[in-house]
């Protein structure tokens, strides 16, 4: 709010918030508290990211590519959106399923699932750390690039703007967002705040973020343990069933979800080395800035 009144420039934003969980690691000794921290601050420079291309929301929509994805998913559904054929299948007009219900949970709960994830992983594994939460975040902010460069509308978008047929068309049964649906339904009058704090772009569907940082985490989580691994694999099928389900995201950007997730892994060992070499710059400042106060 505060960002939007002052009509701040989106690089001066976004530098201090980048500077922020670097600015932590200088400041605060290495432990829980210090992981915290800079992880939170992460994700807060992540979020002021992810927001800023919608500040202007008519300038946002006329930048939005609409068309490619319905093209692809038809192509992978044979000729028909499989979101549109899963709501045909699936949904009852008036009511919600059980097995439904546990869908819209299973997006729901994404927003911690990562984090949660790398709490584990911490716990469990403290010398994995470090890694995990790199490609972890990684994803996401590589993620907010693609959507400031290429944004992208999800089914129901590109169904209000009367992209997936015409009336003539049997396929114009246009998706429905079944997650705001159930969401008024479930949570009544809190629902309109609810929605507001965990929204902000509605234009940022590819790569499916939900999908890739949950694949992430379940390759993270599978390299502690079978059971662990075997909890992110079925949570991460279960949401990107859910994604496609729900209109949230079409299945080419659950395969943009796992293009990003393989990038970030792939590219992980040519980046050790420099990175290695950052932490030991970051420890050298933090000695710097201690040593002299304790002078």
């Amino acid at each position: 709010m505060l960002r939007r009144r002052l009509s701040l420039h989106p690089a001066a934003v976004l530098g201090g918030a980048a500077l922020a969980p670097l600015a932590a690691a200088v400041v605060w000794p290495r432990g829980r508290g210090r992981d915290v921290a800079v992880c939170a601050l992460q994700m807060h420079a992540y979020l002021a990211s992810y927001k800023m291309p919608n500040d202007d929301s008519e300038a946002h929509a006329r930048r939005v590519h609409i068309d490619y994805p319905i093209a692809l998913d038809r192509l992978l559904g044979a000729g028909e959106l499989p979101t549109t054929r899963l709501q045909r299948l699936l949904h009852t007009d008036g009511s919600f399923s059980c097995g439904e219900k546990l869908l819209v949970w299973a997006h729901w709960v994404w927003f911690a699932t990562p984090h949660i994830s790398l709490l584990y992983v911490r716990r469990r594994h403290p010398e994995r750390f470090v890694r995990a939460a790199t490609l972890t975040y990684a994803v996401f902010n590589l993620g907010a690039v693609v959507y400031w460069l290429a944004p992208t509308a999800p089914p129901w978008y590109a169904a209000e703007q009367g992209r997936l047929g015409n009336s003539s068309d049997a396929q114009a049964v246009l998706v429905r967002r079944l997650m705001v649906e159930y969401g008024e339904e479930y949570w009544g009058e809190r629902w309109p705040t609810l929605y507001a704090a965990l929204g902000g772009n509605p234009l940022a569907a590819m790569p499916s973020l939900h999908f890739a940082t949950s694949s992430m985490a379940a390759v993270l989580l599978s390299q502690t343990g079978g059971v662990a691994g075997a909890v992110g694999i079925v949570y991460a099928g279960l949401l990107g069933f859910a994604l496609v389900h729900l209109g949230e995201h079409y299945v080419v950007d659950l395969l943009g979800g796992t293009a990003l997730c393989a990038v970030v892994l792939a590219g992980a060992p040519l980046l050790r080395a420099p990175l290695t070499r950052f932490a030991t710059l970051v420890q050298a400042a933090r000695r710097n800035v201690l040593e002299p106060a304790a002078a």
